[in-house]
């Protein structure tokens, strides 16, 4: 019998999951989406499948799991009804738009004894995975700085909502991939975070701030850095690592990792070819294996709520202009 998922939001995120979850001989995959352009773009994408009108039917009719890919907002709003009705839930990240609700969110969690997974799907990245190898086992040493950058105006471009045009620090809710991949690398929690930024540009699409840089400090000498921006066409993504060995810079879009070594004092390079598909694809395989109980859920709540509290801190320093402490977690 196939395993039942509602996809809950048919924007371009959740076409995409859809697309990819019913090419699955495993899978039956249905809709929940009120926006009657984005289902029938759906419909054409991945054909006819059973659809809910309402979120409230979607559960009613008691499916295995839902993927949430809905605006940020409504994240806790229909993800908690779903784990009290005994539902697996895999959210679109971020957890939420609000650290009290990702909260609320953990709680229904452990209380409903049900699978909440957060959809940082850059966890199943090859180049992203090699890059945290090389941090893991040392090649670079001790680590000192970490460096992630975003510049993606096609975001806007390609968005379906124009939330970012609404919503005050939608830059940094859409890429909280980056502040969660700083935890992922480094397995430590700042100690604070400073934040600046500016809406900036003559651009057709904009959000405010659409240009902003984070710095986390922590509880020993390290420091990290986060530049996002909705500017930049094409888009560029980058990440590096410097350590007192060697130092590491991945290309996102050419699959490229160019590392130094100090010792050899040279420059080594590697290609790791990713085809987007297979990220996602990975990242639905370890959701069902977590339903299975054949592995831990790759983002628990409790994990994503790390990045949202960077995102909020990072905000309230950008208005504050000042460092804002993060608590201990």
């Amino acid at each position: 019998m196939k395993r039942r998922i509602v996809i809950v939001g048919l924007g371009s995120i959740g076409r995409r999951h859809a697309r990819l979850l019913n090419q699955r001989e495993d899978v039956a995959v249905e809709f929940c989406e009120p926006d009657a352009a984005n289902l029938q773009r759906a419909v054409e994408e991945c054909g006819a499948h059973p659809v809910h009108d309402t979120f409230e039917a979607a559960l009613e009719s008691r499916p295995e799991s839902v993927l949430i890919a809905t605006p940020h907002s409504l994240h806790a709003a229909q993800t908690i009804p779903a784990l009290e009705a005994g539902i697996h839930v895999l959210c679109e990240k971020p957890i939420s738009d609000n650290v009290a609700d990702g909260r609320r969110m953990l709680a229904a969690a452990a209380a409903s004894g049900r699978i909440l997974d957060v959809g940082f799907m850059l966890h199943f990245h090859p180049g992203l995975l090699r890059l945290r190898e090389l941090i893991r086992d040392r090649t670079l040493g001790t680590i000192v700085h970490v460096h992630c950058r975003v510049g993606s105006y096609i975001t806007l471009v390609n968005s379906t909502s124009r939330h970012q045009a609404k919503v005050e620090g939608a830059l940094l809710l859409d890429y909280t991939h980056q502040p969660d991949l700083l935890a992922w690398f480094l397995e430590k929690r700042p100690a604070g975070v400073y934040m600046t930024g500016a809406q900036t540009g003559e651009m057709e699409f904009s959000s405010n701030p659409n240009c902003a840089t984070l710095v986390c400090d922590y509880d020993e000498p390290l420091l990290a850095t986060v530049h996002l921006n909705y500017l930049q066409m094409p888009e560029r993504a980058e990440y590096e690592v410097v350590g007192d060995r060697g130092w590491a810079v991945y290309d996102f879009n050419t699959g490229l990792i160019r590392r130094g070594r100090r010792e050899e004092q040279d420059v080594v390079e590697e290609r790791i070819p990713t085809e987007r598909d297979s990220v996602y694809a990975a990242e639905h395989q370890a959701f069902f294996d977590t339903i299975d109980g054949k592995r831990e859920p790759e983002s628990p709540a409790e994990k994503a709520l790390v990045s949202l509290e960077i995102v909020e801190a990072a905000l309230v320093s950008w208005r504050q202009q000042q460092r804002v402490a993060l608590s201990a977690g």
